[in-house]
């Protein structure tokens, strides 16, 4: 009865384990955890209700960074509720099934984000250095189909990654030191060859978020160029700060997604629990900033914020 077990090409369930060596302060951790995700939260619902509920908001430039917080939520509510629930009630346990949906919702929404930056950029180019063709290039038809070519794209990346799992024997190891399931974690624990996993996960979303990277640059490139042949101080200083914005988000997406891809990979060196931790705040630190960077930077938004909540507030009263 144990061999039957512990031959068993996919376990049952998987066992998480969260932060390895810091199990005495999993209580303490999810304070701030908790309180970045409802912060999270908040800050991306307000974004899409207020550009869903002002009608001038309806513009490209709004409808991306309204993909963008639905890819930011998505993002960290597919890993941060089960993670509190591990520090919170040590439930550890997830089935085989909800780990793979989890590990592929985790990779589908970061590559997700990558096309959607990419247009973000793409949007910015169009404004900035062919501002009389705008309404005719990013039609409403054309912002439609960017998203679902986000959608498919990603699709196409990550759902081979279910099939490269589902073929590789476990042999009764199902402990997963980290607080969320992702592809190479899943990969290590079976008792086979997993060089295919390996190198597909490392170079196929690399190859790709390279190219979303090269083609940003060019779009920046071509961006200061159209910049600094303004005339206008104040036409220049506005198109900065738009992009000023823009520059943010991609620091806090691709920076920290560099860095615990290729030390997941590459950094034995890094104490276990670094890296972890550094993995928990890439689901958390981009869906909280993103809507703050935007709310602040961004005068339409804050002017649109506050005549739709003081209208709201009047309503109600």
């Amino acid at each position: 009865m144990p061999l039957v077990n512990l031959t068993s090409p996919m376990p049952a369930t998987f066992i998480l384990v969260g932060i390895p060596g810091m199990e005495q302060l999993h209580v303490w951790i999810s304070i701030p955890f908790c309180t970045m995700y409802l912060a999270a939260l908040l800050g991306n619902g307000v974004l899409l209700f207020t550009v869903w509920s002002e009608r001038s908001l309806h513009q490209p430039m709004y409808l991306f960074l309204s993909m963008l917080a639905v890819a930011d939520l998505t993002l960290s509510t597919t890993a941060v509720p089960k993670m509190l629930a591990l520090f919170w009630f040590r439930a550890r346990e997830i089935s085989f099934g909800a780990c793979l949906t989890q590990m592929f919702f985790l990779h589908f929404t970061c590559s997700a984000e990558s096309v959607i930056l990419l247009a973000m950029a793409f949007d910015r180019f169009v404004a900035i250095c062919h501002p009389l063709r705008y309404g005719a290039v990013l039609t409403p038809t054309a912002v439609a189909k960017t998203g679902l070519v986000a959608l498919l794209r990603s699709f196409c990346i990550i759902f081979p990654c279910i099939f490269l799992l589902k073929r590789l024997p476990f042999c009764g190891h199902n402990v997963i030191l980290h607080t969320y399931c992702e592809h190479i974690g899943i990969a290590r624990l079976a008792c086979a060859d997993i060089s295919v996993n390996l190198w597909y996960g490392l170079t196929v979303p690399l190859a790709v978020v390279v190219l979303d990277l090269v083609l940003i640059a060019v779009s920046y490139v071509f961006i200061l160029v159209a910049l600094f042949r303004l005339p206008s101080r104040t036409a220049r200083h506005k198109a900065f700060n738009t992009c000023g914005s823009h520059i943010c988000v991609l620091v806090f997406f691709y920076v920290p997604a560099a860095f615990t891809a290729l030390t997941h990979r590459f950094g034995w060196n890094i104490p276990r629990h670094i890296h972890i931790l550094l993995a928990n705040l890439y689901v958390l630190f981009p869906p909280l900033l993103n809507p703050v960077v935007y709310g602040v930077r961004t005068q339409q938004i804050r002017e649109k914020f506050v005549k739709v909540f003081v209208c709201s507030k009047s309503h109600f009263l």
